[in-house]
């Protein structure tokens, strides 16, 4: 392999063999799963930006399933045994304080998905209030973690409307 690391962004995933790949992203409220079969030396990680949306008919875990189903299929592909899987999540931070709880959703959402599919979660780092950088080696489940606490901790204040003083139009 000529590039031995791999950067994945939100909606996008990456799986390998190779002991010199690093797959490596970005996490503000976004959760990773670090998914990998120590017997075939085969893994992958996912980067999911929403887990769950509000539809028509009410909230789906569609998006969140979506994506672990592409992940696990992946390394089915690279030779993994879905019964040797295991995994670490990441992520799941609440990055703009008062505004949403959709790092917690996606933290509850990867566990769970995790429990209820019968993979062992060997580890875990989620919510909190700051961004994770990862670094996962797929062929032998090793992650690193740095957390960013040089992101910026924004806040969202009551702004008030001003008030209407006729049609005046203002482009920027």
């Amino acid at each position: 392999m000529s590039d031995s690391r791999i950067h994945i962004t939100q909606g996008e995933q990456a799986f390998g063999s190779d002991p010199e790949l690093v797959i490596s992203t970005l996490l503000g409220s976004c959760v990773s799963c670090c998914m990998w079969d120590p017997i075939a030396g085969v893994g992958g990680m996912n980067h999911m930006l929403l887990t769950s949306s509000t539809a028509d008919n009410g909230a789906s875990q569609l998006p969140g399933i979506n994506s672990m189903e592409l992940l696990i299929n992946g390394i089915l592909k690279e030779g993994g045994d879905r019964k040797r899987l295991r995994a670490k999540a990441f992520g799941g931070a609440q990055m703009v304080a008062g505004l949403s709880e959709i790092g917690r959703k996606n933290s509850e959402f990867i566990l769970s998905f995790l429990e209820n599919e019968g993979i062992t979660c060997e580890g875990h780092s989620l919510g909190g209030q700051t961004a994770r950088q990862l670094m996962f080696w797929p062929s032998s489940g090793r992650v690193m973690q740095k957390i960013r606490t040089d992101a910026p901790q924004e806040t969202v204040s009551q702004v008030q409307a001003p008030k209407d003083t006729g049609n005046d139009l203002e482009l920027f």
